[in-house]
């Protein structure tokens, strides 16, 4: 008798081993596209069956976490930065980031964004536009990179794709205001999330206020910056992601005084 696997309505019981993006690959790689958990889903599924463009990216994901965790171990940050009041500056951040690890501590940096062409402007070959499709691939092109910065913009789907995500507000009343109107629940969502305040004018007393009502911790306060400037605002934030180690930092330091002496 032959078996059409297709039409198989696989149910899996509702724990973190079946649910994960690894077992669900199995799955799917054996031609079963249609799997649940509850009677719901079964229901579902008998008048509205997956087919494998349904469930690809389940395994895009499977692909990018292993892209992700091989590049990880081999020394690789990848550090995504998305965000979340409206323009709050994650394309300009990217580009400064980039801008000090290349020329304060000499490392080799790669950027790149999901589903925008803003990085053409900056005539960079090292900052490339691509897909969230692509996004795997891109990252396991990249060569000898100390860092991968990741412009997330609106693509949930590939936060995945990095050992760390900034989360940028804009702290300004009419952004803030924006976003609670937009998502009343957002920093219950980001609780114990990297925040990043981005072109902040925020005093200290000002960002303690932040933090009680919003219920949240910020962490990290970013001025507004000239992106023309070189700048080292961002050490501390660097050393903060374990991107840079304070004897690094020392090290960087003492190079530059002793080079004022050199003759």
């Amino acid at each position: 008798m032959n078996l059409d696997v297709e039409k198989i309505i696989l149910v899996l019981p509702n724990d973190p081993e079946t649910s994960a993006t690894s077992y669900l690959t199995k799955v799917i790689s054996m031609g079963i596209y249609n799997f649940t958990t509850n009677l719901e889903g079964i229901r579902y599924l008998m008048d509205h069956p997956n087919s494998y463009r349904d469930v690809a990216h389940i395994q895009q994901l499977n692909e990018l976490s292993d892209t992700v965790v091989a590049k990880v171990q081999s020394g690789t940050h990848i550090i995504g930065i998305k965000n979340v009041t409206d323009h709050a500056g994650s394309t300009t951040l990217i580009y400064m980031l980039k801008k000090e690890l290349e020329q304060s501590y000499g490392m080799n940096v790669i950027a790149m964004e999901i589903g925008r062409r803003d990085f053409t402007y900056f005539r960079d070959k090292n900052m490339i536009s691509t897909t969230k499709d692509q996004l795997a691939n891109e990252i396991l092109k990249a060569k000898q990179v100390d860092v991968i910065l990741i412009d997330l913009n609106d693509s949930d789907d590939s936060e995945g794709s990095c050992n760390d995500i900034l989360y940028l507000i804009e702290p300004t009343s009419i952004k803030l205001n924006k976003l609670m109107a937009r998502d009343r629940k957002i920093f219950e969502k980001l609780r114990g999330k990297k925040i990043v305040l981005n072109k902040s004018l925020l005093s200290n007393g000002d960002i303690m206020d932040f933090e009680y009502e919003s219920k949240s911790k910020v962490f990290y306060n970013i001025p507004p910056l000239n992106d023309r400037e070189k700048t080292n605002a961002f050490k501390d934030l660097l050393v903060k992601l374990s991107v840079v180690t304070p004897e690094k930092e020392d090290k960087e330091e003492k190079n530059k005084i002793l080079g004022l002496f050199k003759f």
